[in-house]
Formats: C-alpha cells, structure tokens, sequence
C-alpha cells in the first residue's frame, strides 16, 4: 500500500474504505461477511474507512467490527456531520454524540460538514456557533481534524477553501469529471492551501466499469499497456501527486485486493502521454453514449412516490450505452419487478428530488424522457403480467 501524507505528516493510504453500501442479506448489513472485508482490507493496508451520519447502519456496524477485533487505533475514522438536519445549536452536540455511540469510540479522526453547498451555508452554521464548537472539540480531542466534502462548481468551492482554516477536503473527482464538479481547478486550489484532498466517486457510481459503451472497451483493450478500466480510472487519480485518499466502495473480497493491488503499484506522474491520450479517447466514447450524467449517489432518495431514481437513469443510460434490450432489461428489473411499482411514470413532479441532487440534474425533466424511451408497449404489457399473477 501507498500512503501520501494529511495536513500534519500523518500517513494515510491512498485507496480509502467506502463505508456507505456495505454487503447486504435479508435487507440488512450482512455483518459476517462486512467484517470479512473490513479485516482484509486493514491486512492489505487501507488505513481511512469514511462513513456518515446518514449512511443506514453503516456508523455502527463499522464500530461494532472495530471493537471486537481492537482494531480502533489501528484505523482514521472518517465521518460526517449531516448540517442540513440541524435546526439549532444543540442539535450539533447531540448528533455527534450519536455518532460517538455508534462507533463506540471517544474521538473522530476526521469530521466531515457533509454536502456543504456554499458559503451561505457555512454563514448559517457559524450562527449556530460552529466554530467555537469545532474548536472546544479539537482542543479536547474529540475531533482530530475537520473538513467539508462538496459538489458543486469550481468557483464556490474555491470560495468555500478560503473562509476557514480546514483540515482537508472532499470533492467528486474522476477521469470523466476532469473539468466538472470542483474539478481539476478545484483540486489545485485546495493543494495550493495546504490541504489534503480526498477523492468520492472514482468509478462515477461504478459506470467507469459496468456500463461502458463498446467502443470504450475496445480503445481499452487496444492499448499496448493493460489494465482494467477500474484499475485505469484509479490510476489516472493517483498519477496526480494533489490527490490523497481516493475512496472505493469496495463490497467483495476480490475488489479490495485488486485495488489494494493497484495502489501498492502506482507511482504520481507514471502515466505517459500515451495514456493520458487513450483516457481522452475513452472520455468522447463514453460522452457520446451518456444521456443523465447520475452518479448512483442517492441523495435524492427517498421519492415520495416511490420512483426508483438512479435505478431508472442507470437502466435509461445503458440503453443508450449498451442497446435496448440491457437498458430494458435493468429497467423492468428495478421498477415492475418489486412490491410496489418503482417507474419513472409513478413522477408526480414535485421537485423534493431535485434540492438535494449533487450533479443539479433537472430529474423531472429526465425522468418525463426516461418515460418515454423505456415505458412503452412491451414493458407496460409485461408489467401487467407481472402484477396479474404476482411474478415478483
């Protein structure tokens, strides 16, 4: 494992332990199997396992493993504040105690402002006495360092950098995302103040790797040097000595060993002109297939109708990406094939969707046109055998 250094000399690994989709069985953590992963992953070197307030059991289970195995010094525990719950100062030390109890212990290396917008924001925290709680928590060492993760554009995170004295940061950032989001100027920006900058989404949701468009798959595969499109993606990240900790959601044995695989193998500045030339390559192809640029994230779940969001954009894309019958196929599976009818046509248009996307995507919008493309004869046809005799 390759580690780069955080604000204050501490070693971190560079391939970071998404905590927010843990294995699942019977519609809950699947505990034996998380804690496999957990274990072999801290074998391998991983060093920083991020988790959040809002994170469904994640905070706890993660905890509960930590604990039985004395593994709590060995590890940062990365965490998030959820402010947009808070309505007033109180609020603060009460869910950050919660989050204490989850994870059952008396400090948190990293604490995160989740999802911090803008400046207006922070301004409204500050109201709260943010900053005097933060550093009450430094100096007692509840918290070890703070930060804020982030979508959004370039120029408000650049502003956000500026108004406080952070520990270190986080913004969505991959091959695809190069100009978009925070970005690359982002990326430079937060370096240039010192700060340590960790990378969410890597894979764009997984669709770097499960839905790339043929054409994508065959520049890959004509390139004289070979890896995988995940192992390329983490690759392009870390060939950029500004960024630190790239998270993965790791959920199988065999994915955390590839990726600890490639982060004990790379080096900042390796790839070559070549390289960096096929990525470009690789981003037209998938630019030409791509029609809703979801990440999968969820922050817009739940519907209030029970629309399936970035299950019905993921099966719209592959469509485009794949052909017809995968989009559909991915499509009828996450909307008919489930208790209650999950489909874009179930919209009712009421926007709460849409205040909390971090790509600012006008869903209702996209939703009306994933409608059209995948509710035709055939699925409505099949969706009504489906609930005639309850093949579900």
């Amino acid at each position: 494992m390759n580690y780069r250094a955080d604000k204050y000399g501490n070693p971190l690994s560079i391939l970071g332990y998404g905590c927010m989709r843990f294995p699942m069985k019977m519609g809950k953590i699947d505990m034996q199997e998380t804690e496999k992963q957990i274990l072999s992953a801290i074998e391998q070197g991983v060093n920083y396992f991020d988790t959040a307030y809002i994170y469904p059991g994640s905070e706890a289970s993660l905890g509960e493993i930590l604990e039985k195995n004395h593994l709590r010094d060995k590890v940062n525990i990365a965490t998030k504040l959820p402010h947009y719950l808070l309505r007033n100062a109180e609020g603060l030390e009460k869910m950050f105690q919660e989050e204490l109890r989850r994870l059952r212990t008396d400090h948190i290396d990293y604490y995160f402002m989740h999802m911090l917008t803008d400046p207006a924001t922070w301004e409204r925290l500050k109201g709260f006495g943010i900053v005097e709680w933060i550093a009450e928590k430094k100096k007692s060492g509840a918290i070890r360092q703070v930060g804020f993760s982030y979508h959004g554009n370039a120029d408000c995170f650049c502003q956000l950098v500026d108004l406080y004295d952070w520990d270190f940061c986080m913004i969505q950032y991959n091959y695809m995302d190069e100009h978009s989001q925070a970005g690359k100027k982002g990326l430079l920006h937060a370096h240039a103040k010192g700060l340590p900058v960790m990378i969410m989404e890597p894979l764009r949701g997984g669709r770097l790797v499960s839905h790339l468009p043929e054409e994508a798959k065959k520049i890959f595969a004509a390139h004289p040097l070979q890896h995988t499109p995940a192992q390329w993606a983490f690759r392009w990240l870390w060939n950029q000595e500004e960024v630190t900790c790239v998270l993965s959601g790791m959920n199988s044995l065999e994915m955390i060993a590839d990726n600890a695989h490639t982060a004990a193998t790379v080096s900042a500045g390796e790839m070559t002109e070549a390289d960096q030339a096929m990525l470009s390559q690789v981003r037209k192809a998938i630019n030409a297939k791509m029609k809703v640029g979801c990440t999968g994230c969820g922050y817009c779940m739940p519907c209030p109708k029970g629309v399936d969001i970035p299950g019905a954009f993921s099966a719209y894309n592959r469509k485009y990406a794949e052909g017809w019958f995968s989009g559909m196929k991915d499509y009828f599976m996450c909307t008919a094939l489930r208790p209650q009818i999950t489909a874009a046509s179930q919209c009712i248009g009421c926007g709460k969707c849409e205040k909390h996307c971090p790509q600012q995507i006008e869903i209702r919008k996209e939703l009306k046109n994933v409608q059209k493309a995948l509710e035709g004869p055939v699925y409505k046809i099949a969706r009504k055998i489906v609930r005639k005799f309850r093949l579900y």
